[in-house]
């Protein structure tokens, strides 16, 4: 499963989204009795909540290689 939470100034904020992907992953193991193993949430700005709530994948490419340049006409 996976989640990218709207753009928040404060990391935090990304956090009630993790909980609720998380505890959907639970949900959807125990009804249909399969493994989800994979979390993928986070990003370079909020990963370190992500990982606290059980990201297994996160995605820091801004983080390791800086700002994309905007594309021009």
């Amino acid at each position: 499963l996976m989640t990218i939470p709207p753009l928040a100034a404060n990391p935090e904020s990304s956090r009630k989204y993790f909980v609720q992907l998380r505890e959907l992953r639970a949900r959807l193991e125990k009804e249909f009795r399969f493994s989800l193993p994979q979390l993928s949430m986070g990003m370079s700005g909020d990963y370190r909540i992500a990982i606290e709530e059980g990201a297994t994948l996160v995605r820091v490419g801004t983080a390791i290689f800086g700002e994309r340049r905007a594309k021009g006409p």
